[in-house]
């Protein structure tokens, strides 16, 4: 396949090597970007925004320590969960996949499909 798939990727998480997989076995070879190692920048992380068609706080994981410890029960406006996200990108739920100008959080592993058709 032509077109390149995205795939901001933890290896140490089981749903993000289910999208890998899953996205290998439908004939691509993504672009696996570990994000842990090589965060976004603000710039890419609101394109991704863009793509997702969602605001910041929706991509944040809510179960981390430094979400409970620094976030948890503060009203953040859209600049300030960017802010967050860029400074402790282990807040960036995962996988997250990108085709184009189209994105999904590939939880469950299959909404990754959703990019595959056309």
């Amino acid at each position: 396949m032509s077109e390149t798939l995205r795939i901001y990727h933890n290896a140490r998480c089981s749903k993000s090597r289910a999208a890998c997989a899953l996205v290998r076995e439908q004939g691509f070879e993504p672009e696996v970007v570990e994000y842990l190692k090589s965060p976004p920048s603000r710039s890419e992380l609101a394109e991704l925004l863009r793509k997702l068609g969602m605001p910041a706080v929706s991509i944040v994981r809510k179960g981390e320590d430094i979400y409970k410890s620094e976030y948890q029960g503060r009203e953040l406006n859209e600049e300030q969960w960017l802010d967050a996200v860029v400074k402790h990108p282990i807040l960036i739920e995962r996988p997250i996949v990108v085709r184009g100008e189209r994105a999904v959080v590939a939880r469950p592993p299959e909404r990754v499909l959703e990019l595959l058709r056309d």
